[in-house]
Order: C-alpha cells, then sequence, then structure tokens
C-alpha cells in the first residue's frame, strides 16, 4: 500500500509542479450479475453467462482545492476470445471544480458525442445491444449511430459555467485506423424543468483510408411525475451512401414504485444504400432491492440490416440477475 501512493505521488509531482497532494483515497467497487438470454433462429448453445467487474480507485485533493483521480477497470466479462482485456478501461481525471474536469482515458475512451448517441428512456437493455444476427448466413445487424470510441482520448467538460447547461469536448488522435485526428462536442440544457436536450457532432469521427465520416446526433426527455418520454435522432454523413446512415427512436417509461420501472421503446435504422430500414422493438422492466436489480428485456429486430428476407426477423428476450457491491 505504502509503495502504491508513493508511487502516485511521484507522478504527480513531476506533472503538476506547482501543487501538493494532502490525502490520497483508494477504493475498490464491482458488480455480478447473471443472466439468461436467447433468440430465436439461431443455435446458441448454453443460454446462461455469468458478467463480473472490479473497479480500482484512487484520488487524492491538491492544496488548490482540485482533485486528481484514477482508475481502471478488471473485467472479463466481455468473452475469451484473443480480443479480450482482463485489464479493461482506464484512465486520469483532474477535477477543477467549477473550472471543469479534464479528463484522460489510456483505454476505453468514448467521445462526447458518443455520450449522447442513445438517451432514450430504457429501463434496462438498449434493443438493439441486445440481438446478434441470425444465422452465418443472415444480414449484420447495425445497432445505431454512434461516436468514436478509442484509446489515448483526451476530454474535457463543464456543467458549471451556466445554471442548467452542460458542455464536452473530447479529442483523439490519428492512428491505424482513424483517418485523422477526431474533434467532438456535445451541448445539454435542462434549465426547463422535467427537459433536457443536447446535440453534439463527431468530425471525421470514424473515417477509416480514405473515407471521412462526419456524425451528430441529437436528443430531447421529458420527465413528468413518474413518466419519461424520449426522442432520438443520429446520422452518419460520408461521401458514399454505402456509409451515410441515420437512426432515430422513440421510448417511454414508467416509474411504478422507487424499486419497480418499465419502458417501451422503438428504434429505426436506416441504411444509406438499402431501401428498408432495421427497426426494433424493446419493452423492459427492472426490480431493484437494495444492491440487486432483477431486470427483463422483449425484444424485436424486423429487416437485420435492411434486408427483408425471413430469417432477418427475429425475436429475443434476456433475464439478468445483478449485484452490485
Amino acid at each position: 500500500m505504502n509503495n502504491f501512493k508513493k508511487i502516485g505521488i511521484s507522478a504527480l509531482a513531476g506533472s503538476l509542479v506547482a501543487f501538493s497532494v494532502n490525502a490520497a483515497d483508494l477504493s475498490v467497487t464491482g458488480g455480478a450479475s447473471i443472466s439468461f438470454a436467447g433468440q430465436d433462429k439461431t443455435n446458441a448453445g448454453n443460454t446462461w453467462s455469468m458478467n463480473d467487474s472490479m473497479t480500482f480507485a484512487g484520488s487524492a485533493e491538491m492544496d488548490n482545492g482540485w482533485t486528481v483521480s484514477t482508475s481502471f477497470l478488471l473485467d472479463d466479462s466481455d468473452g475469451d476470445d484473443a480480443t479480450d482485456h482482463v485489464f479493461d478501461d482506464r484512465g486520469m481525471t483532474i477535477n477543477m471544480n467549477e473550472a471543469g474536469t479534464i479528463s484522460f482515458d489510456g483505454r476505453g475512451g468514448v467521445s462526447a458525442m458518443h455520450s449522447i448517441d442513445d438517451m432514450l428512456p430504457y429501463a434496462d437493455t438498449a434493443g438493439w445491444d441486445m440481438m446478434s444476427k441470425a444465422t452465418a448466413s443472415s444480414a449484420t445487424r447495425e445497432g445505431r449511430v454512434t461516436g468514436t470510441q478509442g484509446d489515448n482520448m483526451m476530454r474535457y467538460t463543464n456543467s458549471s459555467a451556466i445554471d442548467g447547461l452542460s458542455v464536452a469536448v473530447s479529442y483523439m488522435p490519428s492512428n491505424g485506423t482513424v483517418v485523422e485526428s477526431t474533434t467532438s462536442w456535445n451541448v445539454q440544457y435542462s434549465g426547463v424543468e422535467g427537459l433536457t436536450v443536447g446535440y453534439g457532432q463527431d468530425e471525421n469521427g470514424t473515417g477509416v483510408s480514405s473515407t471521412e465520416v462526419d456524425s451528430s446526433a441529437m436528443f430531447a426527455t421529458y420527465a413528468y411525475g413518474p413518466v419519461t418520454i424520449g426522442y432520438q435522432k443520429s446520422e452518419d454523413d460520408a461521401a458514399t451512401a454505402a456509409a451515410s446512415d441515420e437512426f432515430s427512436g422513440y421510448g417511454i417509461s414508467y416509474a411504478v414504485s422507487d424499486d419497480l420501472s418499465i419502458s417501451y421503446t422503438e428504434t429505426a435504422y436506416d441504411l444509406g444504400n438499402k431501401a428498408t430500414d432495421e427497426e426494433t422493438t424493446t419493452i423492459g422492466a427492472s426490480y431493484t432491492m437494495g444492491s440487486m436489480t432483477l431486470a427483463v428485456t422483449l425484444n424485436e429486430v424486423e429487416n437485420i440490416g435492411g434486408s427483408t428476407d425471413a430469417i432477418n426477423d427475429v425475436e429475443g428476450y434476456d433475464f439478468t440477475l445483478s449485484f452490485a457491491f
């Protein structure tokens, strides 16, 4: 433990020479879940699965009142193939109080636009994220239009400058798969009671080789008592029709009690080079008791990948029991 603190203080001293650290706090949080899921038109084998993760974090306050923190996620829940990493997301954050927050994600960063690419009120799992394609011969599920994800991403956020307004800006240098560096931003406004609206963009967010793609997203949610309604629209703008897609959706959730919530959502993915939209309908429910949550999701996807073949109309379900600690 002492060695860990010495290393952390030395790193801070090297990068923030003018400040000193008063105290350091270390913490470990985590969670585990058991799921039973399946869908038709495919043989998924064993439909039981388990996820688990632990986040190790450390923070320290400097003499000027700023707080520096770092964390990394220990997670082998994504699978067991060669591309998975047990040591998952990690990053460092400098909280400058009213001046905002600067963060650096060494792994697992998401752009400012990515943060708002689907703000629909789900009780549990987003429908587009739940289902796989039906068989090896069926089309590939598209899901949603999303912002950039990647490693070594820098981000600035501030929600204190103007009441009800928050801003976020992110930057990721170019690499072997992104043709240019990615600059992204979003603004969100919640100054009207119950209403939140937001808009964001990725500039050259997912360009590969010589193809550049600019992405944008907008959303609006309104909460009145136990009911929340939401609308989402996102799009990719590229030089080719195949890379110019749109995503839209609406949803409603109802908090039956402090512990029980239910939701209904519909989304559509419009592929620029296909005549038919991929459409998803999702019904979800979640019940929380202390640190335990029981969630149920029923899902239907029509025209996976924009294909009208019968094999690309799929129904599925997911039951998950999770614990936080």
